[in-house]
């Protein structure tokens, strides 16, 4: 009977495949459409330092500033490219690195936030841009490894709790109980008590 249920319960995970019943039924599949994912870069937290590198990277090669920014921005994060297309555009259209630099909108993540300050100072100063994006590439993987060694050392002492709850009562019944059951068995049979 356990073999007549095992063979029941695979037919009908075969047969629910949704595609296989239309197909059955007589209605025409839906036709496949790709979807497109979310970017992984939202969730990568290193993904605003590599697009600080490619931007440091153009920069250190001698692109201008809008052209640099403008390549750049299709491999960052979404809050980053937004910010460097909008840069891009109003540098190439001419209008003042202070402006084009600005934020207008929702408040910026904090690496947005970084560039946007070290690149209205580079406007200001006149001082090379790439350099400045490169440390600040290197501050943002940083900060991830921190970030990331704080949830490693946080999942550490979250994962103790649970072992300790498991195993103390195990090593208290199989380890110490029986010690204790053995002692005093012996110690009542001697009559010392």
């Amino acid at each position: 009977m356990s073999w007549a249920a095992i063979l029941l319960a695979v037919a009908v995970l075969i047969a629910a495949d949704p595609l296989r019943v239309r197909a059955r039924a007589g209605v025409a599949a839906p036709p496949m459409t790709r979807r497109r994912c979310a970017p992984a870069a939202e969730s990568d937290p290193l993904a605003a330092a590599s697009s600080f590198d490619v931007l440091a990277a153009c920069l250190s090669s001698g692109m201008a500033v809008s052209t640099a920014a403008a390549a750049t921005a299709p491999t960052a994060p979404p809050a980053l490219a937004a910010v460097l297309s909008r840069a891009s555009d109003l540098l190439a259209l001419g209008a003042d690195p202070a402006t084009a630099w600005s934020h207008t909108g929702p408040e910026p993540d904090p690496h947005t936030k970084a560039l946007l300050r070290l690149a209205r100072r580079s406007a200001s100063s006149g001082a090379a841009l790439a350099q400045g994006v490169a440390e600040l590439a290197v501050e943002s993987r940083s900060a991830a490894a921190d970030a990331a060694g704080a949830a490693a050392e946080r999942a550490a002492v979250l994962i103790a709790a649970p072992l300790g709850l498991c195993y103390l009562p195990a090593f208290l019944c199989l380890g110490i109980v029986p010690v204790v059951a053995g002692l005093a068995g012996d110690v009542l049979q001697t009559g010392v008590l």
